[in-house]
């Protein structure tokens, strides 16, 4: 059965839902809510306690904002610092943070930043006595120098080519970034080479978080120390659990004045195994299953259905569309992905919709436009202009012998590079390798390494082709398009190359794209962008294979939880408490009227 088959009042309702957490339940206790706080709630319908336990299919590689290169860093990092702006999980619009408030020039050019007095770091030995250090406006200076330090090897430096002064800083060739100013502890000004309409996304980013000075010099790139709402704490083994603890100093009140958050802890798990996930679920030792094939949304459903039917209840499902690429890299620099005419003979020879059904068995929608994901949230976006590459066997061939390599004689091998977690990867990698050989009558290899091995690899050009997804930073087509920038891409294998490890250059295609980071409006930057793009998938660098659609299950105690498009994660208000019957139907009719909404 379908799973639309399936769907009870809360689909209908929550067409593009929320993504919902739950408690860990420990294995000695039979309740719901394991409420365990001394703290109480002074107004308002939400609890103070409880563990919030998230799986993960990989554990986290560096939760230091400057080496984030995963979303589970990413997603781990963004409960443990701050910067000076957040995202709303609602909607993706930019709230303020240790920010409370900031203004733009008229030119976009100049932002000032007006800092709360109340902000502190996580008490830590690197402070004097083992407190804490209060915030102030040169710790964001200093924080975005030592991500632009030439000493010091960042993943993603967002910074170099939009603030004034950054790179003659990376360059040596000042002491200090000139278009970074501290007016005072409160006020802090940041000047641009030209208006960027993405530069206040990045400072939402984890990668953009303050960090103290004292906490880099005694750690380096370990430290742990932020300002966030959870606290990090160790844990035995960090490849299968990670333990978060409130931060009894946070800085945010809710609307009732109660500090943030609620939850006493955050549990994350790293399993690589779907099976294993399900049985965790299913004992509430787990609170979410997240990218669960429909086959086994619908086996849970048929022998579970009083939980998902009964008023209110006990567990949830559903569909999200997600700001995520699936796709493999080709190493444009290297022999013989460095012939266009190879990269799209291999574009045409692959059938992603026998994928989709067959291996994916429904869960996703075919990539068969260009590297940003076709969604709701871009319709204003043209995909018209950008042509994919559909199954063509005929035109894979004639391409690879124009390249060379008639029915795929003399061809050599090539490896293509994925990494370890998770069987999905691996099958799909396994079928595209028969897919080749099928119409080009070539032979790839598949290797599967770490994760980490994986992303140095193809930093540094090592691999070949090698599997990638991309999980958008910011809403916007420029953070997919971002990996294709050539500028920043060095001249030698030798040194790191990233995000843009596909080492793909095109003028023309730096140009439009620079040219729609800078436009004040979203048709004029749509525009642009999608002019870069339809120039980038005619070279294709890359092999755009599905664009992510997640299916859900989660318990139904967590409230005020909100799912976005770009797997950005909040858990600062978020509380644990058994939904009633009353509250269940305030809430499919706040669903059915979003507009009027008052129960979280």
């Amino acid at each position: 059965m379908h799973i639309k088959a399936l769907t009870n009042k809360l689909f209908i309702f929550l067409s593009l839902a929320v993504l919902l957490l739950s408690s860990c339940q420990n294995n000695s206790s039979d309740s719901a809510d394991p409420i365990n706080s001394a703290r109480i709630s002074s107004g308002g319908n939400a609890v103070y306690g409880g563990v919030l336990c998230v799986s993960e299919e990989e554990s986290f590689r560096s939760i230091f904002p400057g080496k984030i290169e995963d979303a589970t860093s990413a997603k781990i990092a963004g409960q443990i610092h701050d910067g000076l702006v957040n995202f709303n999980p609602k909607d993706l619009t930019i709230v303020p943070c240790i920010a409370k408030d900031w203004s733009i020039n008229e030119n976009h050019t100049e932002y000032t930043f007006y800092l709360r007095n109340n902000v502190y770091f996580h008490a830590d030995p690197c402070f004097a006595e083992d407190a804490t250090r209060k915030v102030v406006a040169n710790d964001f200076k200093y924080s975005f120098e030592l991500l632009c330090n030439d000493d010091f090897e960042v993943s993603y430096n967002m910074f170099i080519h939009k603030i004034v002064g950054a790179q003659d800083f990376k360059n040596g060739n000042a002491e200090t970034i000139s278009g970074i100013d501290v007016v005072n502890d409160s006020t802090l000004i940041i000047k641009l080479n030209e208006p960027h309409s993405s530069f206040i996304y990045t400072l939402a980013m984890p990668n953009s978080s303050v960090i103290a000075k004292e906490a880099f010099d005694k750690y380096g790139t370990s430290t742990t120390v932020g300002t966030g709402p959870f606290k990090y704490t160790e844990s035995e083994n960090e490849l299968t659990d990670l333990y978060l603890v409130y931060n009894e100093n946070y800085y945010m009140k809710d609307s009732y004045s109660n500090q943030l958050p609620y939850l006493d802890s955050i549990h994350f798990r790293f399993i690589p195994s779907k099976v294993a996930e399900l049985e965790l679920f299913k004992s509430k030792h787990l609170s979410i299953i997240y990218g669960l094939p429909p086959n086994k949304i619908a086996q849970v459903f048929s022998e579970n259905s009083a939980n998902f039917t009964n008023r209110p209840p006990k567990t949830y499902v559903n569909q999200e569309h997600e700001l995520v690429t699936q796709y493999y890299e080709f190493n444009s620099q290297k022999e013989p992905f460095n012939n266009p005419l190879v990269r799209k003979a291999f574009n045409y020879a692959v059938d992603k919709k026998k994928i989709i059904d067959n291996t994916l068995k429904g869960q996703g929608a075919p990539g068969d436009k260009g590297i940003t994901p076709v969604v709701l949230l871009f319709k204003k976006y043209n995909y018209s202009k950008i042509n994919g590459y559909n199954y063509d066997p005929a035109k894979a061939r004639k391409l690879l012998a124009e390249a060379g390599y008639p029915n795929g004689e003399g061809f050599p091998v090539v490896t293509l590079e994925l990494n370890l977690g998770g069987n999905t990867h691996l099958l799909v990698a396994q079928e595209i390798q028969h897919q080749l050989n099928a119409v080009l009558n070539i032979w790839i290899e598949i290797e599967q390494v770490s994760f980490t091995d994986k992303i140095e690899h193809s930093k540094y050009g090592k691999s070949e082709m090698f599997r990638s997804a991309w999980v958008a930073d910011y809403p916007s087509p420029e953070t997919f398009l971002s990996l294709f920038y050539g500028e920043a891409v060095p001249s030698s294998l030798d040194e790191p190359s990233y995000p843009n490890t596909t080492r793909y250059k095109n003028a023309r295609f730096d140009s439009l794209f620079i040219a729609g980071t800078m436009m004040d409006t979203e048709a004029e930057r749509f525009e642009l962008f999608s002019e870069a793009e339809k120039i980038m998938m005619e070279d294709a660098p890359v092999m755009i294979l599905w664009y992510q659609e997640n299916y859900t299950l989660y318990h139904s105690e967590i409230r005020n939880f909100h799912y976005n498009a770009i797997d950005y994660f909040d858990f600062s208000d978020v509380y644990i408490k058994t939904l009633t019957a009353e509250e269940y139907e305030k809430m499919e009719a706040e669903w059915a009227n979003p507009d009027n909404s008052t129960v979280k």
